[in-house]
């Protein structure tokens, strides 16, 4: 299927000078106006839910508004694909991987029905993540660039499933990743490209203080009362269990409440099963909210973080973390899980506090609800880390930047 951008009032690039400055627009359309008229595909597994599909939906429009057009591609799949590939997706982040033969079929069968469904043909391809990288077979005469575009964190994944998709990866003309520490070695360019956040989204506009206290009320939340809260979807490497057991620690020496809200991306099927852990980790407490929200709360997830006290992304391994953009862009104290993309955004005691354990978990969220003014001095230095470096319009420069370094060359 080809998607648009999620509704609302259309977006223009003069809009983010306000945030960014007139002087980056200007430099951005100058870069769009040597690549005027090429066009890009960018393929993924996935057109609601997760990071990926947020930032391309927001990525797009302005693609096409500097002259440069370009398509969203989402893959289809049946239910034992995407099940292999999440079992892919643990095994990359360096889980266990107990797979059989018939799983790589399945995976390459799926990728081969897409080739012939999409017709790749644009003069970039932008294929992301895992799920679709087997559909480079469709090149034909290489004509155009193609891009492998990592989004999840490489730095230990299980040498099977890493050496059946490698041999695919290398034959990209580039490959880009949200952290130094997630890179390969291969034979092909490597780049840093690290995720961002659109500042005027609903998920990240401003909001009254009358529309965030209706949706606490909505939820049965007490604004009186310090909030702790942790937006993700429901996902093991997550660790929402573990966000449970260190609220319970602090619980026995403050008073506070725990918000655990997200939901599940299309392509992972452990979703609900996630859920059910937490569920029942939660017990009968009236002071952990678990919230399994629709794919398109972007107001409410807005709300919430903006009405937290703190906000947590305890993560087990992370690709990069957008919730983490979206907190400390709202100005909110983090605590995270010292892994992956977070350490990118994440500065120890000065836009957060990074945890490697329940305990620590506890022991921050203990030390930032008694040190409001070392929280607030925190979520004001994060505020202006995501200005610099992870904001929407970035990553649409570095995207114009990489396309103007490709066609310079051609992969033969």
């Amino acid at each position: 299927m080809t998607t648009e951008a999620s509704p609302g009032r259309a977006l223009h690039l003069d809009d983010y000078a306000a945030v960014v400055g007139q002087p980056e627009v200007d430099e951005i359309r100058a870069i769009a106006h040597y690549l005027r008229g090429k066009r890009v595909q960018m393929v993924n597994s996935t057109a609601v839910g997760g990071g990926v599909a947020e930032i391309l939906a927001r990525l797009i429009p302005l693609m096409e508004e500097v002259g440069v057009p370009t398509r969203w591609e989402v893959m289809t799949g049946g239910s034992e694909f995407f099940a292999v590939t999440k079992a892919f997706h643990n095994a990359l982040h360096g889980a266990p991987y107990d797979g059989v033969k018939e799983w790589f079929d399945e995976f390459l069968a799926t990728n081969e029905e897409n080739q012939r469904r999409i017709k790749l043909d644009a003069d970039y391809v932008v294929i992301h993540d895992p799920q679709p990288v087997a559909m480079i077979r469709s090149r034909g005469v290489p004509r155009n660039h193609w891009i492998w575009r990592c989004h999840i964190d490489l730095s230990q994944p299980n040498p099977d499933v890493w050496s059946f998709l490698r041999p695919f990866v290398e034959r990209y003309d580039a490959s880009l990743f949200s952290s130094p520490e997630f890179t390969q070695g291969l034979s092909i360019p490597q780049y840093q490209f690290a995720p961002t956040i659109d500042p005027l989204a609903d998920k990240n506009k401003e909001l009254e203080p009358e529309y965030v206290q209706s949706v606490f009320d909505r939820f049965g939340i007490d604004t009186k009362r310090p909030i702790v809260t942790q937006i993700s979807r429901f996902d093991r490497l997550k660790d929402p269990v573990g966000v449970i057991k260190a609220y319970q620690i602090v619980r026995k020496y403050a008073d506070c409440q725990l918000v655990l809200a997200g939901g599940s991306a299309s392509d992972d099927p452990e979703g609900n099963a996630v859920l059910l852990e937490a569920r029942e980790a939660a017990g009968n407490d009236p002071d952990i909210h678990l919230l399994n929200l629709p794919p398109w709360s972007y107001l409410e997830i807005n709300a919430l973080q903006r009405g937290s006290t703190i906000m947590v992304q305890k993560s087990l391994r992370e690709g990069f973390g957008l919730t983490v953009t979206e907190a400390l862009w709202k100005k909110k104290p983090v605590i995270a899980g010292a892994v992956g993309g977070i350490l990118l955004q994440v500065l120890h005691k000065i836009t957060g506090m990074l945890v490697h354990s329940v305990e620590g978990c506890a022991y921050q969220i203990r030390y930032l609800l008694a040190n409001p003014e070392m929280a607030k001095r925190m979520g004001e230095n994060g505020h202006e880390h995501v200005k610099e470096n992870f904001l929407l319009t970035a990553n649409l420069k570095r995207y114009l930047i990489l396309f103007s370094i490709l066609s310079r060359s051609t992969k033969g």
